[in-house]
């Protein structure tokens, strides 16, 4: 298992020839938080473009779209607590089914209602996404974010990427202001 640092980028099928399907976990804890409203935070999946845009809005999925027309990238449902150990929320893929137009995968994660709830991404805390290969549930990638954030409600957390007929993993981590409707609209989703 290789454990990413923010920027780091690595290869994912060349140093796990055959590798097709994965899964994606993503998993949050909230820090002490008693404003009196659940804490949901939100994982989606963003199917982009070489120009790093959604090629029609079908291609957000999500919590209301479980499952791109492709049948490549499938959200496991909506977790609306993040109570437990271990993820929160996971997505599918398969590498095999994506779209040849499909250059990236963005994986994202909210915080539902965040300004009417007043929460933001300085109230979460052991933020990760990990990658497992489906077959034999090995974990081959982490990536912790660390406690970098403070007013934000989205996150950007990291994507994989088509380069040279494989596929490689970069660790963004990178926070955005306007939740979810700002993230649709860096990603070319209509809101």
């Amino acid at each position: 298992m290789i454990s990413l640092f923010k920027g780091q980028k690595v290869d994912l099928t060349k140093n796990n020839p055959g590798l097709s399907r994965i899964l994606v976990g993503l998993g949050w804890d909230v820090k002490k938080y008693d404003g009196g409203y659940d804490f949901d935070l939100d994982a989606a999946a963003f199917v982009l473009g070489v120009n790093g845009k959604v090629l029609s809005d079908a291609d957000f999925v999500f919590y209301n779209n479980l499952k791109h027309s492709s049948g490549a990238v499938q959200h496991m449902g909506d977790n609306l607590t993040g109570a437990g150990d271990g993820d929160d929320e996971q997505i599918k893929v398969d590498l095999s089914k994506l779209p040849g137009n499909a250059d990236k995968v963005a994986f994202t994660v909210t915080i539902y209602d965040a300004d009417t709830r007043k929460q933001n991404f300085g109230q979460v805390s052991n933020a990760y996404i990990h990658i497992l290969d489906e077959a034999n549930g090995k974990e081959l990638i982490r990536y912790d974010l660390g406690e970098d954030f403070s007013v934000e409600t989205a996150v950007v957390v990291g994507e994989l990427y088509r380069q040279g007929g494989e596929w490689k993993f970069n660790a963004i981590g990178s926070g955005f202001k306007g939740g979810l409707k700002a993230l649709c609209q860096n990603f070319g989703v209509n809101v």
